[in-house]
């Protein structure tokens, strides 16, 4: 019959290193007051007897909970289903494990979810918090201001300018996207912008307005849509019926750009000989749709991995500042790259002038 095997104690590390237990848990707790040699020692009882620290007991040596939270401005559970969501948590969740912080992820759009994060803070079961995409007087941004732990967003809130948030180059992939319309020709371009309330969509509509105005063409028709394939579709349908002459489309994210290519089938238009369409996201739904779109790409799970370093740092007590992350397009056939200029013609080949 085999025995279960027994998990080591701390009073065995303890004897194993030499030390009193007192110094061995505050060596394994990152504790303060603990020499350099004693607690290289500890560290190799810990080693060699495979002992696994007590959650329980580390959080009340170090006073705090070993987790963290990132709640999302949602109320869907299928929202962490999206390739978006998906990849920034991937992003999140490689620096905690790093870092040995649990994570819990909770959608905070209702007041059901406001409530758990008011719990999590009073319980002292978070040691800080990520808050992604908060609109304009969102209950998120009202938390941010009342708790005294750290707390990072995902993007720049809408609502102001706090000294610790992650976001991409919204205004310049934006622009990105509108001239490389304008190199293609287009000049009735139009936008498909995101939900209001969010300084994504702002920054991003900003971006086609100052690249339309730099090169003197018209102000952008524009029709807001959530960020689904559903609502592209028919924010694109809308365009269309009060803007029939558009030729150019820059959507606020992928899933928009989807549906306005369904929406440009159903009216018959050719992508891109009638209208051509760039997205915001480079998800995997951009190589899916016929034709491939182009887009911006926005590096989410760089997003994600900045956002979880910058908390980690205040909840060490460290300072941070405002990280803006590059974008750069992605070129594929809903908006292919302009032909290249004609080779000019050969000089006629000189020949010397009579003599007289």
């Amino acid at each position: 019959m085999d025995v279960p095997h027994r998990r080591p104690t701390l009073d065995e590390v303890a004897r194993r290193a030499g030390v009193s237990r007192t110094v061995a848990s505050r060596a394994v707790n990152g504790g303060p007051d603990v020499s350099r040699a004693k607690r290289e020692a500890v560290a190799r009882a810990v080693e060699e007897l495979g002992f696994v620290p007590n959650a329980t007991a580390r959080a009340l040596a170090t006073h705090r909970a070993g987790a963290v939270v990132l709640a999302v401005a949602g109320d869907d559970p299928a929202l962490f289903a999206d390739p978006f969501h998906a990849r920034l948590v991937i992003g999140v969740a490689s620096v905690l494990e790093e870092a040995d912080l649990d994570l819990t992820l909770l959608l905070a759009a209702s007041a059901r979810g406001q409530a758990r994060l008011e719990r999590a803070l009073r319980a002292g079961r978070a040691d800080g918090f990520m808050l992604v995409a908060a609109r304009t007087d969102d209950p998120l941004t009202r938390f941010a201001a009342s708790t005294d732990r750290p707390v990072v967003f995902g993007g720049r809130p809408a609502h102001g300018d706090p000294p610790a948030y992650v976001d991409v180059d919204n205004v310049g992939g934006a622009r990105l996207a509108t001239e490389h319309l304008l190199a293609l020709g287009r000049r009735r371009v139009a936008h498909l912008a995101g939900p209001a309330g969010l300084d994504a969509s702002a920054a991003r509509e900003r971006g086609v307005a100052e690249a339309l105005a730099a090169a003197g063409a018209p102000p952008a028709p524009v029709e807001r849509a959530d960020f689904d394939e559903a609502d592209g579709s028919r924010a694109m349908a809308r365009l269309l019926v009060a803007h029939p002459d558009l030729d150019g489309v820059v959507a606020a994210s992928d899933n928009i750009a989807a549906g306005a290519l369904r929406a440009l089938r159903a009216y018959g238009r050719s992508v891109p000989g009638d209208v051509a369409v760039v997205g915001f996201d480079d998800l995997p739904v951009a190589q899916q749709t016929e034709p491939a779109l182009t887009t911006v790409h926005q590096p989410i799970e760089d997003l994600g991995r900045e956002l979880a370093r910058m908390l980690v740092r205040l909840v060490g007590g460290g300072s941070v500042s405002p990280v803006i992350l590059p974008t750069r397009l992605v070129v594929r056939a809903s908006a292919p790259a302009p032909a290249p200029a004609p080779a000019p013609a050969p000089a006629p080949a000189s020949h010397p002038a009579a003599g007289r």
